[in-house]
């Protein structure tokens, strides 16, 4: 991606792990000031500003310069509570929010906002009607933008990349895969579909995150059976079930994924 050659724009990313940490890469070498906060103290990139502060309790706020060019939120919880959710997603974006003036916004929720699990395809007019509290929560979250005039949710489907090798767990059991539609968008893609959305002069208030392939677990189960030297199984007995994640709006973007599909993505089964 060619490099930006405006004046350098000030980025906070407000959740600074995995996704995160490539984003703020990603940006500190396209011409922006990256400014990544994390609760810990860690060691970043050349040319990333870490701060420290927690987005739960508002400790450390005070570091956060008061005027941004742009935010991204991509924290993850600790707990898998609706607790944990509420107080992170949707009270810290909130009291980012309040912290000052900010341009563009784009919080990273879930293609769990939808309710979708009879193999139907989705997209960002298909309504959001999740009844889990994962989905509930993000869509509540996803609220906190509705009053600012330049702010989007980016609904990332299934995230994958080095270090997350639950497929490759899953296929190495000796049970065959489900007849259930998976979507999946690498971390690199994340990232970069993060900055791509940082640019344009407008953008929409939704866009869903994925590949251009979802694909039925099975397939994928004895795809990735295949590189590691294991005999295919098939499909397990069941009705198709999941949904079907469509990326066209991303993709009318100018936006193109590094890894268009699962067989790029898991090309190398992990040492």
């Amino acid at each position: 991606m060619p490099a930006l050659h405006d004046t350098r724009r000030s980025l906070l990313i407000a959740g600074a792990g995995d996704t995160g940490s490539r984003l703020a890469a990603l940006a500190a070498a396209n011409g922006f000031d990256a400014l990544a906060l994390r609760r810990r103290d860690v060691s970043m990139g050349p040319g990333i500003r870490a701060l420290r502060a927690d987005l739960r309790t508002g400790e450390g706020f005070a570091a956060i310069p008061k005027r941004l060019d742009a935010l991204v939120f991509c924290a993850a919880p600790d707990e898998r509570t609706e607790a944990a959710y509420r107080t992170l997603y949707r009270d810290g974006l909130r009291r980012l929010l309040d912290r000052g003036e900010i341009g563009r916004v784009l919080f990273v929720s879930s293609t769990a906002v939808y309710a979708e699990d009879a193999g139907g395809e989705v997209d960002e007019n298909t309504p959001a009607d999740a009844a889990a509290f994962n989905g509930r929560v993000l869509l509540e979250a996803e609220r906190e933008l509705d009053a600012h005039p330049d702010a989007a949710a980016f609904r990332a489907s299934g995230i994958y990349g080095p270090g997350r090798e639950r497929m490759w767990n899953r296929a190495r059991r000796d049970e065959p895969g489900e007849p259930r539609w998976t979507n999946r968008i690498h971390v690199e893609d994340v990232a970069g579909a993060l900055l791509h959305l940082l640019q344009p002069p407008r953008i929409a208030r939704v866009y869903c995150g994925n590949d251009d392939a979802p694909v039925l677990e099975h397939e994928v189960v004895d795809g990735l059976r295949a590189r590691l030297g294991l005999p295919a199984l098939g499909v397990a007995a069941g009705a198709t079930t999941g949904k079907r994640v469509a990326n066209a709006r991303l993709r009318g973007t100018g936006w193109q994924p590094r890894y268009p599909t699962w067989r790029e993505g898991y090309a190398t089964p992990p040492a």
